[in-house]
């Protein structure tokens, strides 16, 4: 049977007592009541009857959205824009070959002079008539025929100016403009394709004036009206904080298979790419729980922490679970802390237990 030597006892022994003389020194630099005393602002828990908020998801919209197309039939010969780009009210957009809608007018432009010679033809022989009857050499019926072809004539020279305004309008979209100042989402044809009446040409939307659509439960949409103030975030863009939304329009009529109804939210002041996603929220039933302001709580590592300066005056930091958020900027608790403790709002993190605190007056 084998026995551990005696020295290596000794050494192993040795060198228990340093590491553990090492550690008592260094616990005893880095006690907290070594810590100088920290500043801070201190507030109650409170217990608040408040409306329980109610997150509600939505998208950006465009106030306005048109996909343009033209009369005009004939193949593209020039796109101006790309899909990004910003336009103006009447800007070019793209260019149709003009021949076919330049031919049209020229036709309409033709059959208008003709009704003018034989409207002019029309209205001599009339007066003619008139005369002859007049001295008794023309019958009643030769004059009525002479009437008849003159008002003949005055009714064709009105169809072919209308004629005229048609054409003239059809080649006035073989330049295919803006109908709003805006953004261009899409171009939908190419240098070579064929423009025909009704085929959209260019997608766009406008800038101003952007909406924020809520999908909203049956059950909840009692809780809005128009003109209603929502508090608005996006979510990709913390950076805008929370924006003031107004209740601007309510679908009145549901989603047959989801069950919600749409509420359009104007977001003014606003220019935020179309489909971004957010949420608002809305004012719920009036619930009695517990609340701390929203600075209170630091998050670290998936853990929710508040700092309690306990009766000694020293810093006690414990795990919380929070719940909604109110409209005054307080968030609810759901445990860890009782009502009437005493909790830290002003410091950037968490403190080490037992550190001194200082309350600001």
């Amino acid at each position: 049977m084998k026995t551990t030597p005696r020295f290596l006892i000794v050494v192993l022994s040795a060198g228990a007592l340093t590491v553990a003389a090492g550690c008592g020194h260094d616990d005893a630099e880095r006690s907290p009541a070594s810590f100088e005393p920290v500043p801070v602002t201190v507030v109650p828990v409170e217990r608040a009857t408040a409306g329980q908020a109610i997150e509600v998801r939505g998208i950006v919209q465009p106030a306005r959205v048109a996909e343009v197309s033209s009369r005009a039939m004939g193949p593209v010969v020039a796109v101006h824009v790309t899909a990004g780009s910003a336009v103006d009210k009447g800007q070019e957009l793209l260019e149709i070959q003009p021949e076919t809608t330049e031919g049209q007018l020229a036709q309409a432009s033709g059959a208008l002079s003709q009704a003018q010679a034989a409207r002019a033809l029309a209205e001599r022989n009339f007066r003619r008539f008139e005369a002859l009857h007049a001295e008794g050499a023309a019958s009643d019926l030769e004059l009525d025929m002479a009437r008849m072809e003159f008002e003949q004539a005055r009714g064709a020279i009105e169809q072919a100016e209308g004629a005229v305004q048609a054409a003239t309008s059809v080649a006035d979209e073989s330049v295919v403009r803006a109908p709003f100042s805006g953004r261009v989402v899409d171009t939908l044809v190419e240098v070579g394709d064929l423009a025909v009446p009704g085929r959209p040409l260019v997608r766009v939307e406008s800038t101003g004036g952007q909406q924020f659509w809520l999908t909203v439960r049956e059950a909840d949409i009692g809780r809005l009206s128009l003109g209603q103030s929502l508090a608005v975030t996006i979510d990709v863009r913390p950076d805008l904080g929370t924006l003031d939304g107004r209740v601007r329009e309510i679908v009145p009529s549901a989603d047959p298979a989801t069950h919600t109804f749409t509420v359009k939210v104007g977001l003014p002041g606003t220019s935020l790419r179309t489909g971004l996603s957010g949420r608002a929220r809305i004012t719920g039933d009036l619930t009695d729980r517990l609340v701390v302001p929203a600075s209170a709580i630091h998050r670290r590592g998936g853990l929710e922490l508040a700092v309690v300066r306990s009766e000694d005056g020293t810093a006690r930091t414990r795990a919380v679970t929070t719940g909604q958020s109110t409209d005054d900027d307080r968030i609810e608790v759901l445990s860890g802390l009782d009502e009437g403790d005493k909790i830290v709002i002003d410091v950037p993190g968490p403190l080490a237990d037992g550190t001194p605190l200082e309350v600001n007056r």
